[in-house]
């Protein structure tokens, strides 16, 4: 995969270590080894342990035309690559009796690609009707999100809806985002599976769980999320530098982590949805259950979130508290259902219109492909100038309009971007505090 360079830490090399004395030896042939990548770890009584990176390196050796050896409970996982003979072996003296003919090992059977597992759906979401639509929105193009309200609003469960309205995987990206996995170790079995990853780590988690660390480098959650959904809830309580070293992969898609041992970059293009209240309390706009220090406590409470990491999410919703009356209503008639076909149908507009260009959706819109594809009407460019000067936007923050404005246009299925694209558009863009 491109752009993807795994450090590999020492226990991937016992086996092709043993392998290279036992040829040097003489005991197995070096002609025949040459045609084989070997990866595992090799234990004192002889059995090859299972080491992460397995379809990595299996892949590794597809491009290449040979053959891979590796442990035997990996062997499920190595199958996912076309076309590579795989020896699968539970221990050093079976496998030098399959070299030598004097035992077969059998071939791995492939792993199962595990069918997407059901979430909630929106017919559980009564009343949020901007909300709903801005994660309809945020779905069809990969859009960054942020929900703000109150206690007990919905964010959560809106969130948690947004997996059953996203298109699954293709099978080229099911395979990317188990290379990830498999880096990472948790590819059990060699289970695959078409749901786009939905992470949502702890307000507590530290910078390196976000991004990758460890003393055997590992990738973050940002990067066990990419090609899904990130969420981050209760925002403001994360770390601010934690917050502050998702931007870098927020806007190149790729995260590099700099250790003094290694250097590795991991792909992290993910789609970011977070949520957060108010204030502190909660309750900022309710006079009866606001704190005394209001607005005060708002003010210092949403600082927490700097605004470059602001400015890089595309949808600001304000989630508005759910009412009595609004739980009574019988459940909406559109679901998850209904809303991820036209999630499908906007998703198949931008693949075509991408082919080709290394792009997947409009949230990865830039340059050229911006000024080719997400071009407004004189109307629209002419509203869009007016709120960029009004609400004092970036550069990245006008570019964050068009891109929105064009998944609006797509989901209507138009051509042209107008000026009700931009104004949509420009609704869930946030003012600055003084406008």
């Amino acid at each position: 995969m491109a752009g993807f360079h795994q450090y590999v830490n020492s226990s991937h090399y016992d086996l092709p270590i043993a392998l290279s004395l036992l040829a040097a030896m003489g005991i197995v042939d070096s002609e025949q080894m040459a045609d084989f990548v070997a990866v595992g770890e090799l234990a004192l009584d002889g059995r090859i342990i299972p080491s992460p990176g397995v379809l990595l390196a299996a892949l590794h050796a597809s491009e290449r035309d040979l053959g891979l050896i590796c442990p035997a409970a990996q062997g499920s996982e190595a199958r996912w690559a076309d076309g590579v003979p795989i020896i699968a072996t539970p221990n050093l003296i079976s496998l030098l009796n399959h070299l030598k003919g004097a035992q077969v090992l059998p071939p791995p059977q492939p792993g199962r690609a595990d069918p997407p597992p059901r979430g909630p759906d929106l017919k559980q979401v009564k009343g949020q009707e901007v909300a709903r639509r801005a994660l309809e929105i945020a779905a069809a193009g990969s859009h960054n999100l942020l929900m703000c309200g109150p206690p007990g609003a919905g964010k959560s469960l809106l969130a948690s809806c947004l997996p059953g309205i996203l298109p699954e995987l293709t099978a080229a990206e099911a395979l990317e985002v188990s290379m990830i996995a498999s880096v990472a170790g948790t590819l059990e079995d060699g289970r695959i599976s078409r749901a786009r990853p939905f992470r949502a780590p702890h307000h507590s988690a530290s910078m390196a769980a976000l991004t990758g660390g460890g003393l055997k480098v590992r990738p973050g959650e940002v990067s066990m999320a990419h090609l899904g959904v990130l969420f981050l809830d209760e925002l403001p309580e994360f770390q601010r530098g934690a917050l502050d070293s998702l931007r870098q992969p927020l806007e190149a898609g790729e995260v590099t982590v700099a250790r003094a041992n290694a250097h590795v970059t991991y792909p992290a293009r993910v789609q970011l949805i977070a949520a957060m209240n108010p204030c502190r309390c909660g309750h900022l706009g309710d006079p009866a259950l606001a704190c005394s220090r209001v607005p005060k406590c708002a003010a210092d409470y949403q600082s927490k979130v700097s605004g470059p990491l602001l400015d890089r999410i595309d949808l600001h919703v304000e989630v508005d508290p759910v009412r009595a009356v609004d739980l009574a209503l019988p459940p909406p008639k559109e679901g998850s259902a209904e809303v991820a076909a036209r999630v499908a149908r906007a998703r198949m507009i931008q693949t075509a219109r991408l082919e080709g260009t290394g792009k997947r959706t409009n949230a990865e819109l830039d340059g050229d492909l911006l000024e080719t594809h997400a071009a407004p009407d004189d109307a629209g460019r002419k509203l869009l100038m007016q709120a960029a000067e009004a609400m004092r936007l970036s550069a990245r923050g006008y570019t964050r309009i068009l891109r929105v404005a064009r998944t609006i246009a797509d989901l209507a299925g138009a051509d042209q971007m107008t000026r009700i694209h931009i104004a949509e558009a420009l609704s869930y863009r946030r003012r600055p505090p003084s406008a």
